[in-house]
């Protein structure tokens, strides 16, 4: 049960937009992938961003001990996926990991990139912070990709939203 101001601050917090992203990691301990809003720019000097995943997640030891991540920021099309990687459609992760959606990689245990993202943000882990429910990973980019054009999927009200730019 939430205490009145947990749930407030839950409700402020539905009132602030944030870009979908699926978050994916790949190495000894696994492959997954997990959908996140909780991404924040921290500096350009090194490229370093803030990614946070909730610690009951199966999911977060896996990125702490694959130590590299990928952000795969959505498209207003990929909404879909969103909610597969969020664990709302019964897919299965093997399942998520099989489908022609991910850019082809040499590497052994690449940190996969999603096909057609705004923009893939890929790197290593150099922090981690415990801060209440969540770990935060402050991650040193090595690799940024970014689409040309698209349409951007954020999350707001506790709803999915496509929005876009007018030239």
């Amino acid at each position: 049960m939430l205490s009145p101001v947990q749930q407030q601050f839950r409700n402020a917090m539905s009132k602030l937009a944030a870009a979908v992203n699926i978050i994916t990691t790949d190495g000894e301990a696994g492959k997954c992938g997990i959908t996140a809003t909780a991404v924040c720019s921290i500096t350009d000097t090194p490229p370093t961003l803030m990614v946070c995943i909730n610690q009951n997640s199966e999911m977060n030891a896996v990125f702490q001990q694959n130590k590299r991540l990928c952000v795969n920021i959505l498209t207003s099309e990929q909404e879909e996926l969103a909610c597969h990687f969020a664990g709302f459609k019964g897919s299965s992760m093997e399942e998520r990991f099989a489908w022609d959606i991910w850019q082809p990689n040499e590497e052994q245990s690449a940190v996969p990139m999603l096909k057609e993202a705004l923009a893939n943000l890929k790197g290593t882990i150099v922090d981690i912070r415990n801060v209440g429910t969540h770990s935060l990973f402050l991650v040193e980019l090595e690799h940024i990709a970014v689409a040309e054009e698209g349409q951007g999927l954020v999350y707001f009200n506790r709803h999915f939203h496509h929005i876009g730019s007018t030239p």
